[in-house]
């Protein structure tokens, strides 16, 4: 289970588009101790995770959440007083963990997604089962039944087209894809919805 965020140079699948804004570390989760538990990584420079900005709780406006991904953090003085840019536009992809858990069950069995497909909505989750560097996963609620907000939807990699043009043919078999029937996170692409449940 990755135990840190996002990363390296291949976090950013499309090139645009950008609607960066600027928020304050406090403001963003799951980073941290802003979770259902306090195990997810901290954010630092050169980590991109997706995250929800504003309130964690439905009176707090849960789930309507602006989401978006970050781009850069500028550490404060504390971790507490860290700027954060957010790439907050509909339609930029983005490669993220994504966890398949479909359902915590109240205390009963988990379900999980076996064959997941472009389209499918990802929300941002801040259940402790998930890995510490992952933002992500299938279940529309957390383990505590709040409603997650909507990140995205999975989509298709560049490499993962079918492409009969000019260099000969590319055909991929990675959609449909195949996961565990357990809690398996795994990369995919994710296109960005900016938040809120109109999907």
């Amino acid at each position: 289970m990755p135990d840190v965020f996002q990363s390296g140079t291949d976090w950013q699948t499309s090139s645009e588009p950008n609607v960066n804004v600027t928020v304050q570390e406090p403001d963003t989760w799951p980073v941290g101790a802003r979770s259902v538990s306090t195990t997810k990584d901290l954010l630092a420079d050169g980590l991109h995770p997706v995250v929800a900005i504003g309130g964690m709780t439905a009176a707090d406006g849960r789930p309507l959440n602006v989401t978006g991904v970050v781009v850069t953090y500028t550490a404060g003085l504390t971790q507490a007083k860290g700027i954060v840019t957010v790439n907050i536009a509909r339609g930029a992809i983005v490669r993220q963990y994504v966890a398949n858990i479909l359902t915590y069950n109240g205390g009963a069995p988990a379900t999980f997604e076996t064959a997941p497909v472009i389209g499918q909505p990802v929300y941002v989750d801040d259940t402790d089962d998930l890995g510490e560097g992952v933002t992500l996963s299938l279940s529309p609620l957390n383990v505590a039944g709040l409603v997650n907000p909507l990140a995205g939807w999975l989509f298709y990699d560049q490499t993962e087209i079918i492409d009969d043009g000019v260099g000969g043919p590319n055909y991929s078999a990675d959609w449909p894809k195949t996961w565990l029937n357990s809690l398996v996170e795994t990369e995919v692409n994710v296109m960005l919805s900016g938040g809120g449940r109109d999907a």
